[in-house]
């Protein structure tokens, strides 16, 4: 028992620290591209590619992930991704010029696309049903942190270092850990050795890749702009296209039908519901205070960083209680919370002081940490194992869609909203903007918080679960050989 601990425990460790390199990367470009585009002589747009290019990627890699982790042991995967991630940030590390850097974090993106989904199979694989919310609560822990000090560490590294050191900084943990990983990482999943269907990840990349960059493009460019309206067209017609691929398949490379499982599309959406909310109110703070009150970038993340950390902390502990009590009630006083504290956030003013941002924004973070891992662990675990790949992948794509969505939504309603009072009395039009969009937030809260309510904790043994899905294929196989019948 012992050494099966042990086994576990370098699992984890290794696991948290690659995904927390890899969630961290996703956010150390931002503050970093005002000297990246001195030195390179680029503008403003040209250098945002450094993280849309990110995003888009990483979206576009969840997918395949369902079929990677099929198709490979754990170890492969690993190994793989953190490589492919390592070299990516070596390339970056040492770019030349623009077009090197971004070739840089496509690759670094490649690898980091499989990080989460990996982390949160393996994770639900190797602990039983009724302690995967503590465990899942790490990864909550990662989620939080990682994010938050993505934007702090790389003001310090650019202020007193060259952009560059950002890279030579996550190089060696990325190597400690492929090095580690070589000799302790052993296979946890439940190999398939599915064939790879070409068509399959190509209208995956345009259907998921077209979404995603159609709504970046819209809270940017607009809703009616040309890229804008074909980005999402092709996003569209594509992810239709591979959904109608995916049920005809018998090995589907992601299976849609976790979604006849219980509570799994509750929890979906309930989770993206709860991320649009997270991603938006992280967009529209420091929009307000930097754009409408002259606060500094520092200010803005200082605003934002109890919140995170709230969160970071609180993850683990929030794992535990849902083990304990299941997810209904967890969820329902997170929503509650959050809703309640997305309302002074309506109330907007030119004089809203720093200490009332924080303090609103920690409030709502605690209750974010009650509804994020523990929604997700219940949806979860309501699949049986061969499905958890695919259910692992499936919510960590909503939740990417649900986050540019969000972004883009909020961006227009405050826009817009800024725009209709233009030539009126009111004297801030662009706070009130943000206050509407607030109120958007605020409802989708309201929404997220109805939605639980049908949420039922069903405790089902690992044993019951795939007892019932035994049975559910072979429901399936007769009704195959029944409509063969009749042909």
């Amino acid at each position: 028992m012992k050494n099966i601990e042990f086994n576990r425990k370098t699992i984890v460790a290794l696991l948290l620290a690659g995904s927390f390199i890899a969630i961290l990367n996703q956010t150390l470009m931002i503050t970093a591209i005002p000297p990246v585009m001195d030195e390179m002589g680029i503008t403003a747009n040209t250098a945002q590619w450094l993280t849309t290019v990110f995003m888009l990627v990483s979206g576009i890699m969840i997918p395949v992930s369902a079929f990677l982790l099929e198709r490979f042991t754990t170890r492969q995967l690993f190994i793989t991704a953190m490589s492919i991630f390592a070299f990516g940030t070596l390339v970056a590390g040492i770019a030349s010029n623009f077009t090197i850097l971004l070739v840089g974090r496509v690759i670094q993106s490649v690898g980091a696309g499989v990080m989460l989904p990996l982390m949160q199979t393996v994770f639900l694989m190797i602990f039983p049903v009724h302690r995967r919310g503590a465990a899942m609560g790490l990864i909550g822990l990662v989620i939080s942190f990682a994010p938050a000090i993505g934007p702090a560490l790389s003001g310090w590294v650019t202020e007193h270092y060259s952009w560059r050191v950002l890279f030579f900084i996550i190089l060696p943990i990325a190597i400690i850990d492929i090095v580690i990983a070589f000799f302790a990482l052993k296979n946890v999943t439940e190999l398939s050795k599915p064939k790879l269907d070409i068509p399959s990840v190509i209208l995956s990349s345009f259907g998921f890749g077209g979404l995603l960059y159609g709504f970046t493009s819209a809270g940017n460019n607009g809703w009616l702009a040309g890229i804008t309206i074909l980005a999402l067209s092709i996003g569209a017609i594509a992810l239709v296209v591979f959904i109608l691929r995916q049920l005809r398949l018998n090995h589907p490379m992601l299976e849609f039908r976790v979604f006849t499982y219980s509570i799994f599309p509750l929890a979906v959406a309930i989770g993206m519901i709860a991320f649009m909310g997270l991603i938006g109110v992280e967009t529209l703070i420091p929009l307000y205070m930097q754009n409408m009150r002259d606060f500094t970038a520092f200010e803005a993340g200082l605003a934002l960083l109890p919140g995170a950390l709230i969160t970071g902390f609180m993850s683990p502990i929030t794992g535990r209680i849902f083990d304990r009590f299941g997810a209904r009630k967890l969820v329902m006083i997170g929503l509650s919370i959050i809703t309640l504290s997305s309302i002074p956030f309506t109330r907007l003013d030119p004089s809203t002081s720093l200490a009332f941002l924080t303090i609103m924004y920690s409030i709502r973070m605690f209750g974010l940490s009650m509804v994020m891992m523990p929604i997700a662990t219940a949806g979860l675990n309501q699949l049986p194992k061969r499905l958890i790949p695919h259910g692992a992948a499936m919510d960590n794509t909503m939740r990417q869609i649900a986050a540019s969505v969000g972004t883009a939504i909020l961006v227009t309603v405050m826009t817009t909203s800024e725009e209709s009072l233009a030539n009126t009395e009111v004297v801030r039009p662009d706070i009130y903007g943000a206050n509407v969009a607030f109120m958007v937030v605020a409802a989708l809260s309201l929404l997220g918080l109805i939605i639980s309510y049908f949420v039922k904790d069903k405790r089902i043994s690992q044993d019951e679960l795939e007892r019932m899905d035994q049975e559910r294929l072979k429901e399936k196989e007769q009704a195959k050989e029944k409509l063969f019948e009749k042909i």
